[in-house]
């Protein structure tokens, strides 16, 4: 049986609506909201305007999705991308709720019985794109049928300010002209001040109430280290991700392909992934990596943002992202579920140049460049710290974090810092006594008494600052200019091939006015010992041959139906299975992420499996 035939009491014709806990139990099989759930669901469903600012893992759909079964009518919600509205389609369906989605994958007949349901009166959600949105045909459709709320989610698309701007959410500002007096929720994990200003403004959300909580992912570990032989240092960091699915960013296409194809012959399932590919190979790869529990997805930040899969433990970056609020973002991919994961990073003065490179080389406003070089130079400050990497990065987001997270690579091996204020007057004046023309590179040269064709072409042996930091190596020198770079006393100039200048606080510095305090960069094999994930304990050693069980068990459902292993029950619902043992269906009621839809359709199932890991061990 479909577990929507079971549903009749939520159904959208039924002329009484349920109560917001009444579907957060018998839907979704949680006997409890979290946070401020249940304040939003309540504003939402009473019919307030409402400004959703959670991290990921929070539950921020539900606070639409709840709402939308409450009310009568067909909830709207707005999605960027194909692959988020299919996968919480396909998770609201087996919990059943009728949900469906308007996209371009659609085939016309597809599209067509969606219209229909539509056009009845049977959709409690339908899922739409920003672009459909905003044509007069939907909007006519749209006009006859009785809409319960519009949710916005990824509301951070409609700002330019922030890292994945979508000029066509601005259309969305007329919902409140067309539709007068439907609730519209906006949501978001990643917004800055700015940019949740600028959201509110976007949207003609200035009377609506503001929800948010703390950005901190505590179960997610940050750790970043400085460049040197990064497929080195990549490997390493996998091997405490055996077996675990993740995913490794890239800043190019070519990079992309050439780790893949790399971490595959080190015996790490890999496969590619971003925009130049044929659609046909992107969509495979996703699928593999949605059904498949294991595989690690290289790719450019063209993958991810729709990508609702909750076991993800690890993110690595091999590239400086754009912001933190970039960074916050593609982390967030980890860990869905709440379980420990890992985000890592690799970063030089390379990525740095290229970064600014690419803003200059940009077509947005000077405005925008402004902003962006401010973003970018806050995460080189994420990079450089050596206090808590947790505290910076809320710090971003207008959240103050009193430190010593515990949970980052500088709350486990603290790093050392030192008076850097004389190797900083070196560095610019080797700067200024070039010239103001040459890259890092040169003036590590000059500074450390190196000879090369080019110090000599330019007669740089001769200057008084040649030789003169001669105390610290070639690599030290880098780890200084690095971090001069990030605090602004030293600007990339992008026209002129990467050569350095001195910014507008290096004054102060020769001055003596400002002392530079920097940060040691750690020995090649750190102190730190990192967690592995791979062995960490989830569920106890006399649980875990049940737990497989229900596992393998999940995945022959999973295949039989060509869904994603999640969307049948997440890796959280099948531990508690495990440890509780239930031989009855009142049993599985009591579990989490189980409710009445989901026992209908897969109770028989998951329950013949328990009894009969039980009659074994008899």
């Amino acid at each position: 049986m479909e577990a929507i035939e079971s549903y009749d009491l939520f159904s959208p014709q039924r002329q009484e609506r349920p109560t917001p806990l009444a579907v957060l139990r018998d839907i979704f099989g949680h006997k409890e909201f979290r946070g401020q759930q249940h304040e939003v669901i309540d504003h939402v469903a009473g019919g307030g305007d409402a400004v959703v600012l959670f991290p990921t893992g929070a539950g921020k759909s539900m606070c639409y999705q709840i709402p939308a079964i409450c009310r009568r009518g067909v909830g709207i919600v707005v999605s960027p991308l194909i692959a988020l509205m299919r996968d919480q389609v396909e998770a609201l369906k087996q919990a059943g709720v009728a949900a469906a989605a308007l996209n371009s994958s659609l085939s016309q007949e597809e599209s067509a019985e969606v219209r229909g349901k539509l056009r009845r009166g049977e959709l409690d959600l339908l899922y739409v794109a920003p672009e459909r949105v905003a044509t007069p045909g939907f909007a006519n459709m749209l006009s006859g049928a009785d809409i319960s709320l519009f949710a916005i989610d990824e509301a951070h698309c409609v700002s330019q300010w922030g890292h994945d701007f979508r000029p066509e959410y601005r259309e969305l500002i007329h919902l409140v002209e067309l539709f007068p007096g439907v609730p519209r929720v906006a949501l978001t994990a990643t917004a800055d001040p700015t940019t949740r200003e600028d959201i509110i403004e976007r949207l003609g959300l200035e009377q609506a109430k503001v929800f948010t909580t703390s950005f901190d992912r505590p179960n997610i570990s940050y750790s970043i280290v400085e460049r040197d032989k990064p497929r080195e240092q990549l490997l390493d960091f996998l091997s405490g991700h055996k077996g675990e699915s993740g995913i490794v960013y890239c800043l190019s296409r070519a990079k992309v392909e050439d780790t893949a194809e790399w971490l595959s012959a080190k015996g790490i399932p890999a496969l590619p992934y971003h925009a130049g590919l044929p659609a046909h190979v992107r969509s495979a790869n996703q699928d593999a990596f949605l059904k498949d529990d294991n595989i690690c997805m290289v790719a450019t930040v063209a993958f991810g943002m729709g990508i609702d899969k909750p076991d993800v433990r690890y993110v690595a970056h091999m590239d400086l992202p754009a912001s933190i609020e970039s960074y916050y973002q593609e982390t967030g991919r980890a860990g869905r579920d709440g379980l420990p994961s890992d985000a890592w990073m690799s970063y030089g003065m390379a990525d740095v140049v290229q970064r600014r490179r690419m803003i200059d080389e940009g077509n947005a406003p000077d405005e925008v460049k402004r902003l962006e070089h401010g973003k970018l130079n806050a995460l080189l400050g994420v990079c450089e710290t050596a206090s808590c990497r947790r505290q910076a990065i809320l710090s971003h987001f207008g959240e103050a974090y009193a430190g010593a997270c515990g949970n980052c690579d500088t709350c486990r091996s603290p790093v050392e810092s030192w008076d850097g204020t004389e190797a900083a007057i070196k560095a610019l004046a080797a700067i200024y006594r070039t010239g103001q023309r040459f890259g890092a590179a040169h003036v590590i040269d000059v500074l450390v008494g190196k000879e090369t064709e080019k110090v000599t072409r330019f007669g740089h042996q001769n200057q008084p600052v040649f030789g003169q930091g001669r105390e610290l190596d070639a690599k030290a020198w880098q780890s200084v200019v690095r971090q001069i770079t990030a605090m602004g006393l030293v600007v990339v100039d992008h026209a002129n091939h990467g050569a350095l200048t001195l910014g507008a606080d290096a004054r102060a510095v020769f001055k003596r006015e400002r002392l530079v305090t920097l940060r040691k960069d750690r020995p090649k094999k750190s102190v730190e010992v990192r967690r592995s994930l791979a062995n960490a304990v989830v569920v106890p050693e006399h649980a875990r041959p049940l737990f497989e069980a229900l596992r393998g068990e999940r995945t022959r459902i999973a295949k039989a139906q060509g869904v994603p292993p999640y969307v049948i029950f997440h890796d959280a619902t099948l531990r508690a299975m495990a440890l509780a043992e239930p031989t009855y269906p009142h049993d599985m009621l009591n579990l989490p992420g189980v409710g009445q839809g989901k026992l209908d359709r897969y109770g028989d199932e998951f329950l013949a499996v328990v009894r009969r890991h039980l009659a074994e061990g008899a």
